[in-house]
């Protein structure tokens, strides 16, 4: 059984990009449970704040329940197992019943001797989850939410996160490696630091690796873009979350006066931002509303 497959299978909710990332969270989180203390049961409301933290930072910027994953990834065969106090199944991803009848849920029995048994496959499987649902920028934060000791793991080739590696070239060259937001441009021994070549619309959600999915962030502002801090609007100016907080003065310096300032454009005659890009980030990933420019 090739389990990469069987955990990049699991279904999940899909309407014109939206991001429903609820059911590999509770899987990462699942992994790294077991990690570090084996494959004990975890109670429902013992992992509740845990998983309603991890959906509010890197879900989608809508409300949601942990019982929602809690519940449905038993439907997702061999990957977990929910039963009651009593022996019962799940009893469905309302709150209330989860908690009063103490449900808890594990990673399936097969799995779990698939892992004791090849101690290489935790590491590939939490590489296949987070590249087929995340942006890179977001991996680090995500496993150590999760206690995630990650070992450096292969991917197939053909595997969700792989990239054009032309792309970064492409943006970096058409905004004259300069960051869009900030204008940092910092070089060392001939070569830029510091820069990257940022997907507005992530590649896991359908986005392309062309020059108007992509713009040149320096590491700070590209962290924060993922994460919604930061975005777009329709007129390619930047807007900051009103979520934001930061009272240092370099937090006002470098996030919150970017507010309504104009991003840099690439070069003339290259390709801008398409609105259709702008438009998936400000619903799937920017956390609105936006600050007053």
């Amino acid at each position: 059984m090739d389990w990469v497959d069987r955990v990049l299978s699991v279904r999940r909710y899909s309407r014109n990009g939206e991001r429903a990332p609820h059911k590999p969270l509770l899987l990462l989180y699942a992994l790294g449970r077991f990690q570090r203390e084996g494959a004990r049961p975890i109670e429902f409301s013992a992992l509740e704040n845990d998983l309603n933290e991890l959906l509010r930072e890197f879900g989608p910027p809508r409300k949601t329940s942990a019982g929602y994953p809690f519940h449905h990834l038993t439907n997702d065969d061999l990957l977990w197992e929910v039963r009651t106090a009593d022996g019962g199944s799940s009893p469905g991803p309302d709150l209330g019943p989860l908690r009063a009848l103490h449900a808890r849920g594990r990673l399936h029995p097969r799995l779990v001797a698939a892992l004791d048994a090849d101690s290489a496959l935790l590491p590939r499987l939490v590489r296949a989850l987070l590249d087929a649902d995340f942006a890179p920028s977001m991996h680090a934060d995500i496993c150590q939410m999760v206690g995630l000791d990650l070992e450096d793991a292969e991917l197939p080739s053909g595997m969700p996160g792989r990239r054009d590696p032309a792309f970064r070239l492409e943006v970096l060259e058409a905004y004259e490696y300069c960051c869009a937001f900030c204008g940092y441009d910092g070089w060392l021994n001939g070569v830029a630091v510091g820069l990257d070549a940022a997907h507005v619309r992530w590649r896991t959600y359908g986005g392309p690796d062309q020059l108007g999915n992509g713009i040149c962030l320096c590491a700070l502002h590209h962290r924060l873009f993922d994460r919604g801090v930061v975005g777009l609007s329709e007129e390619r100016a930047i807007t900051v979350s009103r979520k934001y907080v930061g009272r240092a003065a370099t937090s006002r310096s470098l996030v919150l006066d970017l507010a309504g300032r104009a991003a840099r454009e690439p070069q003339r005659g290259l390709e801008p931002v398409g609105p259709q890009y702008i438009g998936w980030h400000a619903r799937q990933v920017f956390r609105g509303p936006a600050r007053a420019a």
